[in-house]
């Protein structure tokens, strides 16, 4: 499934790829074996890869098209940037921009990008290499970006250089582009941040409303179907793990069994469907395709 109406809005998933890369005891490195097995037939063939213990994420953003707006959230990992992960340091597959044409729309339509927060797999294509130079891949659109998020991995990057901030999103601040806000933004009264922060300093969820319909895009608040049973299992790239983990179970509360399409940013395809209760925790009901 790669295109859901919600209402008014039509939302796109663009695939940039979707492979078992996360090794999952490094992923979640506090989990022990045995805290693993209850999971690991339930998971074996679609989020978890048990011949190399890989979880299967894809990077993925959203195309979402109102009435009045063209808007992509998040923008995955990019071609041609030097990385620490081996399968996304200097990739050439164009997949992102084949996929994003295939959705009819061209990148100069955009009108927003909206940026969850600033990791390398969220940010990737707000630029693309031309003429010697990183430049907007998006050059009609305002890049939308959380202040607060800003000023960690700026300050950061200073004592430490981030590869991300220096190719993803300095040419966007430099271009005049970015448009750095608080963690109430709203494009209007469809589209608008929902802080859910923890996993970064102001890590942000998108909500969606159109004609009493909602969906929500979790961005990084929450990896793997697994945590749906296990709020508290702490991925390695939480910022803060006590408050990602209550801010998880806190987001699975609200929207556990209401009528809401959530948009797991990593949980594996079709990644679209509903929270609802199991047990002490929840689970994914998966949409139809």
């Amino acid at each position: 499934m790669l295109q859901r109406q919600v209402g008014d809005i039509v939302i796109h998933r663009v695939i940039e790829s979707e492979r078992p890369d996360f090794d999952a005891a490094g992923f979640f490195p506090q989990i022990t074996p045995e805290q693993w097995a209850p999971y690991r037939e339930r998971l074996a063939g679609w989020a978890l890869d048990p011949k190399v213990n890989g979880l299967v994420f894809p990077m993925q953003s959203f195309l979402v098209r109102t009435r009045h707006h063209t808007i992509v959230v998040d923008t995955c990992v990019g071609d041609h940037k030097e990385r620490a992960r081996p399968n996304w340091n200097m990739t050439t597959s164009g997949e992102f921009l084949q996929r994003f044409a295939e959705t009819g729309v061209r990148p100069e339509q955009v009108d927003f990008v909206l940026t969850t927060h600033f990791h390398t797999d969220h940010v990737g294509w707000n630029t693309h290499w031309e003429n010697g130079r990183w430049v907007p891949t998006f050059p009609n659109a305002r890049y939308v970006m959380s202040e607060k998020e800003w000023a960690y991995w700026s300050g950061l990057h200073k004592e430490t250089p981030q590869n991300q901030i220096a190719d993803s999103v300095i040419p966007i601040v430099e271009s005049g582009l970015a448009q750095m806000v608080k963690n109430d933004f709203a494009i209007d009264d469809e589209v608008r941040f929902e802080s859910t922060w923890g996993h970064t300093p102001d890590h942000m969820s998108v909500h969606i409303t159109s004609r009493g319909q909602h969906a929500v895009i979790t961005g990084d608040l929450i990896h793997s179907p697994v945590q749906l049973q296990e709020t508290d299992w702490v991925p390695r790239p939480d910022f803060d793990p006590k408050q990602a983990a209550a801010t998880r179970r806190a987001f699975l509360e609200r929207y556990c069994e209401r009528d809401v399409l959530v948009c797991a940013s990593h949980f594996p395809s079709p990644s679209l469907g509903r929270v609802v209760r199991e047990g002490d925790g929840f689970w994914f009901e998966y949409e139809k395709s």
